[in-house]
Parts: structure tokens; C-alpha cells; sequence
């Protein structure tokens, strides 16, 4: 029995003495054999010029808004206005009871004409003493007074005619016209209502929105930011902002910073820059909330690299993966700048040609070849 437990047991050590000379032969072949090349997405680093803007929030103010207020006092008796259509200047949009204010123009040209009558008596009365003045048949005071009383006549016909004047404006004013054009919104007042010069709301409001502004607010250190782009010619007067929805869709229009509508809050220290669109479909709208791009900052030369190609470790540092020539891999530290549209600004670390991994580098190991294979952009694709 001792023999054959012995003979078993140099069987097993034969055995597994052979296992350890394949796998280690195993190993060997599979070292010898090449390693294929990571295929990773690279980008080529290039310069272009770089205009950066910041999205920032704002509210649609109408270009222009007429409160329709009387310039006389009265019934209203019609409203001449579709409420939410375009009127046009001078359009009439209310009519006040007209026929007190046609009274008092009667009323004033009938004076006008009593005081045509009396200047008319005057004059005749100057011109029959005039000769006996002459003549010496009457006193100076006399002559005198028939003179007197022809100025006072004058002025007398002179002021009829300018109370005739008033009273024919008043008589306009009962019809209420849209000083500007524009879109008018609901009649505060209905037929019936009385119109009154003081009262403190008015018939009706007309805004100007063929062109809107849009205010938008940022923080005051901002504002040397803005005439430093102005300078480097990317928001200056004129420069094209764009308007973003509260959905994040581009509006089809552009409109301009307006330099001269730059001011501080002095509630919130907020610089409030005012910008101009033209709304020619209207579909802004006042009082709307919209986000606008704002032109900051313009860079000539610039050299940016997609955000996904830019890791940061726990202090914050910067790094890149470099594709150097023969598929090697290489990690730089680099400084960036403002993020725009998914890049990022490289201000220092990466020159213009370096080929920079953009995916990929999560597989990568110390010593590996890479292939590199151009990076789609899938924002392009959309």
C-alpha cells in the first residue's frame, strides 16, 4: 500500500509540474506578441479669432409707450379702436361728447364777430374826427379818446380770436388720436365713462414694438469689461447680440449693444445694458424674459480645445493628453480661460499643431501606443 501511495503521488507531482511549464510557455508567447495600438479621438490644436459673450438674463421693454390720456373733460361716447390691433399716428381712438365744446367755439366767434363790429365803429369814428382835429373843430381829447378807443377795439378783436383759437383746440381734443404707432392694449374706460383730465389711469396705452429694447443687468465690475471689448472692436455700438428664449431657442434676430443705455442701478450696483432688437413678426413682447448673449471679451489668435479633453485634478490643476509623434502619450499641464459653446480657452501649455486627446483617455495605461482617430463633433451634427 506504501508503494502505491508513493507511485500516486509522484503522478500528481509529474502532472502539475507540466501545467507550470505550459502556462509559463503560455506566458511567454503572450508577451512576445505586440500589443495593438488605443484608438482615441484627437483633435488638432488651431487659432482662431474668439469673440466670448456672456449669457446673461433680460426683460423686453417696448420701444416706445404712449399713455392715451383727455386734454379735455367729457362723456365718452364711442371707442374707435380694435383693442389688441396696430393703430397708426393721429389715428382717433375716442370720442368725447363733442357738442359742449362746439357751443363754446360758436359762443366765441360770435364774440369774435361783436368785436369785429366794434373795432369797425372805432375806426369810423377815428377817421370823421381826424379832419376836425385838423381843423381845430373838436378838443384834442377828444380825437384822443376816438383813438383809445380804436386800440382797445383791436385788442378786444385780437383776444376773441384767440379764445376762438382755444376753444376750436378743445373742440379737436374731444377726439382722442394715438400719438404714436404701435399695438394698443384693452380700453381701461367703455362708452358712458367719464373722461377726466386728472384722473391717474389712462383710456388706454399704445406700445411701440416693432423694435423692442431688452435690458439686460450684470455686476458693475462688468462695465470696464464692456468698453475693454468695445476697444478690441467686439462690443462696440452696433455689436451683434444674440437673444436666447426661456426654452434656450436662438431668436432669428440680432440685435445691438447701446453704449449710451449703460447705467448702474443704484438699488442693486447692477450695471443695466440695453440692447436693441427688431421685432418685425413681434414676437417679443414687453416685459418678456429672455436671455441675451453679451459680448465680453474678443481674442485674437485663440486657442481652444473641446471641454471633454480637459481634466482637473483635486487642486484644481489643468491637464491634457498629447499625441506625440509614434502614438505616445504625454500629460501637460495647461491654463485655461472661458468656456464658450463647449470649448475651452488654452491661454499657455499647448501649442498651435499638438494633437490632444479628446475621447479615449479614460482607457489609457502607462506606455501605451495610441491610434489616433479624428474627433466628430456631435453638437456639429444637430
Amino acid at each position: 500500500m506504501r508503494k502505491i501511495s508513493q507511485q500516486r503521488g509522484i503522478a500528481l507531482l509529474f502532472v502539475a509540474s507540466t501545467s507550470l511549464a505550459l502556462a509559463a510557455c503560455g506566458a511567454s508567447e503572450s508577451a512576445s506578441e505586440p500589443q495593438a495600438a488605443l484608438p482615441v479621438s484627437v483633435v488638432t490644436v488651431g487659432t482662431s479669432d474668439l469673440d466670448i459673450a456672456d449669457e446673461l438674463p433680460g426683460r423686453v421693454v417696448a420701444y416706445r409707450v404712449a399713455e392715451i390720456r383727455p386734454q379735455v373733460a367729457g362723456i365718452i361716447q364711442r371707442r374707435l379702436f380694435q383693442q389688441g390691433s396696430e393703430v397708426r399716428e393721429g389715428q382717433p381712438l375716442f370720442q368725447i361728447n363733442a357738442m359742449p365744446f362746439q357751443a363754446d367755439v360758436d359762443s366765441a366767434r360770435a364774440s369774435v364777430e361783436r368785436a369785429n363790429a366794434t373795432l369797425a365803429r372805432a375806426r369810423l369814428q377815428e377817421e370823421r374826427l381826424a379832419p376836425l382835429m385838423k381843423a381845430d373843430a373838436i378838443s384834442g381829447q377828444s380825437y384822443d379818446d376816438a383813438v383809445a378807443s380804436r386800440r382797445t377795439a383791436q385788442a378786444e378783436l385780437a383776444q376773441a380770436r384767440a379764445d376762438l383759437r382755444r376753444k376750436n383746440v378743445d373742440l379737436g381734443f374731444s377726439i382722442i388720436r394715438s400719438p404714436i404707432s404701435g399695438r394698443i392694449d384693452q380700453a381701461v374706460f367703455t362708452e358712458g365713462a367719464l373722461a377726466s383730465v386728472s384722473d391717474a389711469n389712462p383710456l388706454a396705452t399704445v406700445q411701440q414694438i416693432d423694435r423692442v429694447y431688452v435690458d439686460v443687468r450684470q455686476p458693475a465690475s462688468r462695465l470696464e469689461a464692456l468698453r475693454a471689448a468695445a476697444r478690441a472692436g467686439a462690443g462696440n455700438q452696433g455689436a451683434p447680440v444674440e437673444l436666447l428664449s426661456a426654452d434656450g431657442r436662438s431668436y432669428p434676430v440680432k440685435g445691438k449693444l447701446l453704449f449710451s443705455g449703460v447705467s448702474v442701478d443704484p438699488g442693486t450696483g447692477q450695471v443695466i445694458a440695453r440692447v436693441e432688437f427688431a421685432n418685425p413678426d413681434r414676437q417679443l413682447l414687453p416685459g418678456m424674459f429672455v436671455r441675451a448673449k453679451l459680448p465680453r471679451l474678443h481674442v485674437a489668435g485663440a486657442m481652444t480645445v473641446p471641454q471633454q479633453a480637459v481634466t482637473h485634478d483635486a487642486a484644481g490643476t489643468a491637464t491634457v493628453n498629447v499625441v506625440a509623434n509614434g502614438g505616445k502619450v504625454s500629460q501637460r499641464t495647461v491654463t485655461t480661460g472661458d468656456e464658450q459653446n463647449g470649448s475651452v480657452l488654452i491661454t499657455s501649455g499647448l501649442k498651435r499643431g499638438e494633437t490632444v486627446i479628446v475621447e479615449g483617455a479614460d482607457r489609457l495605461q502607462p506606455g501605451i501606443t495610441v491610434k489616433p482617430v479624428a474627433w466628430s463633433n456631435p453638437a456639429a451634427k444637430r
